[in-house]
């Protein structure tokens, strides 16, 4: 699908944000893994979410969607079928989050994924699954893991992804034995564990914390069902945000003030580039003169593109450090805006794990950019897109459907003139 996007002021209609994906991944686990039935509410049925969904329905959870809600009747025993396959689509976090899970069954589990997901670094769970001698081999058809998972003490690098972590400890606590979790320093997105631990304890589960890179984790425990609302996701909430800045006001609803969410950083980076924003039950984002500062996306990779993308109406430089992450997300991020924002006309450079931006550039459009089929990349773009001097078109658009599936209607909310159609 492409878009193409006229430039124009967005009008101040407020716009409600779709609720968490990090979230609903976990409170979806939670409850699919209770026993009883847990009601959840306003949920965002993203790709990613019915890749979570459909995978936990094939371990044997029951689940019922209905409008933005959906019933889930949990498991009482874990139960799959032999070299069952497990298709996550592009969803690392579903990727990520089962593979400990489904280790805990002695059946030979296939997992497959589209696009770059399979190629995404998995060494952590290699390395535990060879010191316990357990089956995970790449083939033709997909990575073939095989349990039971043991419990062990375990130490996990805290610099490649907060998803293995969140996968161990959705697992151990359904071992029959004690297990402890060590992370190692640098220790990146531990945001994304507070929201794990936080629904954990939703469903009954109890994890004992020493500090932050250690957890004692009891054996035989229960998951127990709840009845939980998703709170909305500051990570698409900062598309808006910058539209607010760089375009007109922005008035947001449907967010927690008090979120545990990383990515509610975007508040204190604009706020670091002299940006106007109000926090409370309306978040209001109001256009602003933007200055080039230093963003550090150690706890908050996600929201590199449209950091990027501001940055690019700051005065000044922007340098932003520790994205190297952004390199192994569904597109290489910084290469991808790289790419792109030079096509605008933009000063961008790079190393492996930074990236520098200086403003302030005016976006002339007139062209076609390339979505690298990266939800995040097509927003941030779609944002430039509406102060540009002449129309855009961006390719590879449907990738919103990842995340945001509504962004583009939300955006003609908003006044902008959206056109899609087909390739």
């Amino acid at each position: 699908m492409k878009v193409k996007i006229k430039p124009g002021k967005n009008n101040e209609n407020i716009i409600n944000i779709p609720s968490s994906k990090s979230i609903a991944h976990r409170v979806i686990i939670g409850a699919s893994l209770s026993e009883g039935v847990s009601n959840i509410s306003n949920v965002n049925y993203s790709n990613d979410i019915i890749a979570t969904i459909n995978c936990m329905e094939k371990l044997g959870a029951k689940i019922t969607l209905k409008d933005d809600s959906l019933t889930v009747e949990g498991i009482n025993l874990l139960d799959i079928n032999d070299k069952e396959i497990i298709d996550c689509n592009e969803s690392g976090s579903t990727l990520r989050f089962l593979i400990p899970i489904f280790a805990l069954t002695n059946k030979e589990v296939i997992f497959t994924g589209s696009k770059r997901l399979m190629e995404r670094p998995l060494n952590v769970y290699r390395e535990i699954f060879d010191k316990q001698g357990l089956l995970f081999k790449y083939e033709d058809d997909g990575l073939h893991i095989k349990g039971p998972l043991k419990s062990d003490n375990f130490i996990i690098d805290g610099s490649v992804s907060s998803q293995f972590i969140t996968g161990l400890l959705y697992a151990l606590p359904l071992l029959e034995n004690d297990s402890t979790l060590t992370i190692l320093e640098p220790y990146e997105s531990e945001s994304y564990i507070n929201l794990t631990v936080d629904a954990l304890n939703k469903f009954n589960i109890d994890l004992e914390k020493e500090n932050n890179l250690f957890y004692k984790i009891k054996g035989s425990q229960k998951y127990k069902s709840n009845d939980c609302t998703i709170e909305g996701d500051f990570s698409q909430m900062s598309f808006f945000s910058a539209l607010g800045q760089i375009n007109s006001i922005v008035k947001i609803d449907g967010l927690n003030v008090n979120s545990k969410q990383g990515d509610k950083a975007i508040i204190d980076i604009i706020k670091n580039m002299n940006g106007n924003i109000e926090e409370g039950n309306i978040y209001i984002s109001k256009p602003s003169n933007l200055i080039g500062t230093i963003v550090d996306l150690k706890d908050c990779p996600d929201l590199g593109p449209i950091v990027m993308a501001l940055a690019t109406q700051a005065k000044g430089d922007t340098h932003i450090i520790n994205a190297g992450r952004l390199r192994i997300k569904e597109s290489d991020r910084i290469l991808a805006m790289e790419t792109e924002l030079k096509k605008l006309g933009c000063n961008i450079t790079s190393s492996e794990t930074e990236v520098f931006i200086k403003g302030k550039t005016k976006i002339k459009g007139g062209i076609t950019l390339f979505g690298h089929n990266d939800h995040r990349i097509v927003m941030a773009l779609s944002i430039l897109a509406t102060i540009a001097e002449n129309e855009i078109v961006i390719e590879d658009a449907h990738a919103i459907t990842k995340s945001y599936p509504n962004f583009f209607k939300d955006l003609i909310k908003l006044g902008i003139e959206v056109e899609e159609y087909d390739i």
